[in-house]
C-alpha cells in the first residue's frame, strides 16, 4: 500500500529513495491522526471516570450529540456558512489589497520609504483594539465583521509580499532592463510571477488572521456565526456547545489551509 508505480528511467537508488519518501510520508499522516484520536478517547475516558469535571470542560460524546441535534434543526450549517463566509470574504480581500499596495510600495520606492514607520506602528498594533471603533463606523452589520477580518490580515501581507518583492534576484531585473523592459514588464515577467508562492504563504497566515478577526466581530455584533454562537450559549453555561464551536473551527481553519497547501503543491508542480 506505501508503494506507487517506479518509472522505468530512474535507477535503484532513486526508486528506494522516493520508496522510502512515500513510506515517511504515510508514517506521519498515520502518527497525526493517532495522536488526535488518542487526544478525544483521553478526553472523553478522563470525563467518563470523573478525572475532569464533564459539565466544565466537556467531552466528545456530549459535543457530538450537541452537533447532531443542531445539524437536524440547521441551526449549525446556517452558524458555520455565516463564519465561514466572512472569514473568506475577509482573507481574500485582505490578500487582494495587501498584494496591490505591496506592488505601488514596490513600484515607488520614495512611498514606500514614507510608509515603512506606519506600516511598522500598524502592524504591531492589536488589530482586534479597533472592531469596537469599525463597528461604530460601520453599523451592526455583517460588513463591520468582514471588515476586522481584512484588516487583521492586510498589513501582514503588505509587509511579507513587499519583503518578497525586494528579495527577486537582482540579476534578472538587471537583464530585463538592458534589453530596454519596462517597469511594467520587470514585474509581470519577473517579480510577480517569483513571488506566487511568497502570496499564497500569505494566504495560510491569513487564514489563521481572518479567523481571529471574523470571530472577534461576531462576539461584539452578530446574530449569527460560530462567535454568536459561542458567547450565546457560554452566557448560559451550555459548554458543551462552546467546545463544539471551537473544535469546528479548528476544522474549518485547518481544512482552508490545507486547501491553500494543495493549491501550493500543484502550482510548484506546474512550474517545474
Amino acid at each position: 500500500m506505501f508503494h506507487k508505480p517506479i518509472q522505468k528511467n530512474i535507477s535503484k537508488e532513486q526508486a528506494a529513495f522516493l520508496n522510502r519518501m512515500q513510506k515517511r510520508k504515510v508514517t506521519v499522516h498515520f502518527i497525526q491522526w493517532a495522536i488526535l484520536i488518542a487526544f478525544f478517547l483521553l478526553w472523553e475516558t478522563a470525563a467518563r471516570l470523573g478525572w475532569i469535571d464533564p459539565f466544565i470542560f466537556s467531552q466528545p460524546s456530549r459535543m457530538l450529540a450537541a452537533g447532531l441535534k443542531m445539524a437536524q434543526d440547521g441551526s449549525l450549517w446556517m452558524h458555520i456558512g455565516t463564519t465561514l463566509w466572512e472569514t473568506v470574504a475577509g482573507f481574500l480581500l485582505g490578500t487582494i489589497i495587501g498584494t496591490l499596495a505591496a506592488v505601488l510600495l514596490w513600484w515607488n520606492s520614495m512611498i514606500s520609504d514614507i510608509a515603512e514607520p506606519y506600516l511598522v506602528v500598524l502592524n504591531s498594533l492589536p488589530k482586534t483594539a479597533l472592531a469596537p471603533i469599525i463597528i461604530v463606523w460601520m453599523g451592526n452589520n455583517q460588513g463591520s465583521i468582514i471588515t476586522v477580518a481584512l484588516l487583521t490580515s492586510v498589513i501582514v501581507t503588505i509587509m511579507s509580499v513587499l519583503n518578497g518583492f525586494l528579495q527577486v534576484d537582482q540579476e534578472k531585473i538587471k537583464l530585463i532592463q538592458i534589453f530596454g523592459g519596462t517597469k511594467l514588464q520587470v514585474l509581470s515577467k519577473v517579480v510577480f510571477p517569483a513571488n506566487i508562492p511568497c502570496i499564497l504563504n500569505a494566504l495560510k497566515i491569513n487564514v489563521g488572521l481572518s479567523f481571529v478577526g471574523v470571530i472577534v466581530g461576531e462576539f461584539l455584533v452578530a446574530q449569527s456565526g460560530l462567535g454568536f454562537l459561542i458567547i450565546y450559549v457560554g452566557q448560559n453555561f451550555k459548554l458543551d456547545w462552546v467546545m463544539l464551536s471551537v473544535v469546528i473551527l479548528a476544522i474549518l481553519a485547518a481544512t482552508m489551509y490545507e486547501g491553500i497547501s494543495l493549491l501550493e503543491k500543484k502550482f510548484l508542480k506546474w512550474q517545474m
